[in-house]
């Protein structure tokens, strides 16, 4: 079951969780947005789903109480639940506000590009700027030196695993995060990972074990060929049924990388189907 998560949680002396109010199987309880910082002007990390009014009334709330105003907004990736509601925080709460992101190839957005290693900072928060794909090409995560700790977007979730673009590029984004020795970790969706390196080591070992399957399933069905959801419908045994097709994109960047690694071998056909090597 799920953790509970409230609306607006004080995480800390400079951090406030505000609940995107957007709850879903690929959002979880909803999208974490961050306000950060201790003085009258805060940074806000990430924005939830356009059209979200509870959202927006209710960020308009803790800046109301907390008697602050918006410096900037920082978006983690291009996704909808983390860049939507970025015009209706322009139009009905700080219109003007500067918005961030890294930005990618043939990227069509006109926020304001971040560079990797770049620092964004507001009383109380320095945070610095690091780039980690795989999730996403223009993904980041924030690691905030007052706290040692890091906002890890969806590189990473509170609850369960993420999904990915680019497993190489994934995976050496995963060990970019362990190299910070992070006290602990605020994600994009679910609670707080308290315990970061175990965590970070679990998600490596996920992958890797999740090859390892693949390649097993291949081998022992060999010289059978199997397509992506055949795979997940053998592998993903425990997981339900409405989130197949994400452990099919999963599975299917799984077999580009053992592909390239020269491990399966594909079989032209609608749709592809792989064998081992």
């Amino acid at each position: 079951m799920a953790t509970f998560i409230p609306k607006v949680s004080v995480l800390s002396s400079r951090i406030i969780r505000i609940l995107g109010c957007n709850p879903g199987p690929m959002t979880l309880q909803g999208t974490n947005t961050y306000l950060i910082g201790t003085g009258k002007r805060r940074i806000l990390l990430d924005t939830g789903n356009p059209n979200v009014s509870e959202y927006i009334e209710t960020l308009k709330s803790v800046l109301r109480d907390q008697d602050v105003s918006l410096q900037q907004i920082l978006v983690s990736h291009w996704h909808l639940d983390h860049v939507g509601g970025v015009d209706d925080i322009l139009t009905n709460i700080e219109p003007g506000c500067k918005v961030n992101k890294l930005s990618f190839k043939n990227d069509k957005s006109d926020f304001v590009p971040l560079r990797d290693g770049e620092w964004v900072r507001t009383e109380g928060a320095s945070l610095k700027v690091i780039a980690t794909p795989g999730h996403t090409q223009d993904h980041l995560v924030l690691y905030l030196d007052e706290e040692k700790a890091v906002f890890s977007g969806d590189c990473m979730l509170g609850e369960g695993t993420a999904v990915f673009e680019d497993l190489h590029s994934y995976m050496g984004s995963l060990e970019k995060i362990l190299s910070l020795k992070p006290s602990v970790i605020y994600p994009g969706h679910g609670p707080v990972i308290s315990d970061p390196e175990p965590r970070i080591r679990e998600y490596i070992r996920h992958r890797l074990l999740r090859e390892r399957q693949i390649l097993d399933t291949l081998a022992a069905l060999s010289p059978e060929s199997l397509t992506p959801m055949q795979l997940v419908e053998k592998i993903y045994v425990d997981t339900p049924v409405h989130l197949h097709r994400a452990a099919g994109v999963n599975v299917q960047h799984h077999l580009d990388k053992l592909l390239k690694d020269g491990k399966v071998t594909a079989r032209q056909s609608d749709p592809v189907a792989y064998q081992i090597a």
